[in-house]
């Protein structure tokens, strides 16, 4: 049942973020008597949708078993306690698959038990666990979710030595990753890529945009030209320039500063490695996009500098892979990614495969470096 809860969540994705994705069943004697999910923030949580649809079947939820993908909340927010509402149903027993890491909200497990409801933590809770995690990573971390995505060749290539990689990956994956962009709360580049593809980074030709996306550019000396396509369409499109927190005062760039805001970017201070002169500290940026700009979730599309600075810090959770039926055998094609090099395999970041799913002529494989958390 808990599989169904969590199919049922997924179906918010791009609605509810910043809140968790959650869904929940209500079962009596094998019977399923409403099923509900957090369909977007602000609305109704999983519980109370699930048993409004008791209500909406004929359904008395008393003496039921209610299956939840999160620990049910006690606190007062958006909406009230759902602890309440499953007291007040008479439920007879809860099962969940993990706690609320929320310290607002955890603790309704005690509350349903003082009310003399059966609370049960699931052993195996499967897809229902892992849908939350990225809830769970920004509650503790502070950081968004970051997912990056690339399109190699078999033998893990992703332009020719020539720099040509348009196009890499078939027409369908590429109107999967438009969807993609359409889910998330930014997209992230650097300056390389705006300089040599000039992309847009938005969603195009999708039938429901259920997130607009901001565009995040990397770029520590403020280099981006205003006639990027980035910054033409900046009154359109929600665009971030990310820069050296120095520049964002320094009277030398009072111009480009003054140019760029002109044309809709909003300019976002960072400070600077200190081990790395001239690169910015990129896990101060992703707490910057949460907590100035409430992201929940990142896509990273990217060339292999940035993506390799983002995999040495330990920044990206989610790998979207999309391989093409092609090998270009050529030692100085552009690898997927470049920074400090591993030396031993222990040093590698290690992802554990959640998913292989053929497009078109290319396979696409996600990939999630999973936390250690309950």
């Amino acid at each position: 049942m808990l599989r169904k809860a969590a199919w049922h969540a997924v179906r918010a994705a791009g609605y509810a973020e910043p809140n968790p994705l959650v869904g929940a069943v209500i079962v009596r004697d094998g019977e399923v008597l409403g099923v509900g999910h957090h369909q977007r923030f602000g609305g109704l949580h999983a519980e109370r949708e699930a048993l409004a649809d008791c209500q909406r079947r004929g359904h008395d939820p008393h003496g039921s078993t209610v299956y939840v993908t999160l620990e049910p909340c006690r606190h007062h927010g958006k909406q009230p306690p759902c602890t309440d509402a499953l007291i007040d149903a008479g439920v007879r027993k809860v099962v969940y698959a993990r706690p609320d890491p929320a310290g607002v909200s955890g603790g309704g497990a005690d509350v349903l038990r003082a009310a003399g409801i059966e609370v049960e933590v699931a052993t195996d809770p499967g897809v229902a666990h892992v849908i939350s995690e990225p809830f769970v990573h920004r509650v503790r971390t502070g950081l968004p979710w970051v997912i990056a995505k690339w399109a190699q060749t078999i033998d893990g290539r992703i332009a020719t030595r020539t720099r040509e990689s348009q196009w890499i990956s078939g027409p369908m994956s590429r109107r999967r990753v438009h969807r993609l962009r359409a889910r998330v709360d930014g997209v992230l580049t650097g300056l390389g890529t705006i300089l040599a593809d000039d992309p847009m980074l938005n969603a195009r030709d999708v039938r429901r945009v259920r997130r607009d996306a901001a565009r995040v550019v990397v770029d520590p000396d403020l280099e981006t030209p205003i006639e990027a396509a980035v910054v033409r369409t900046a009154s359109e499109i929600p665009t971030i320039i990310a820069c050296s927190k120095d520049l964002i005062t320094a009277d030398i760039c009072e111009r480009r500063r003054r140019s760029l805001e002109d044309a809709g970017v909003k300019l976002l201070g960072v400070p600077e490695a200190t081990d790395q002169p001239g690169r910015l500290r990129l896990d101060m940026l992703l707490c910057a996009l949460v907590e100035r700009f409430a992201m929940a979730n990142v896509l990273v599309e990217s060339g292999a500098v940035l993506l390799g600075s983002l995999l040495e810090a330990d920044l990206v959770n989610e790998a979207r892979v999309y391989v093409a039926p092609l090998m270009l055998a050529d030692a100085e094609a552009l690898p997927v990614a470049t920074g400090r090099a591993a030396l031993a395999l222990s040093e590698g970041r290690r992802f554990a495969l959640g998913r292989a799913k053929r497009v078109g002529e290319d396979m696409e494989l996600t990939y999630v470096r999973r936390a250690v958390s309950p």
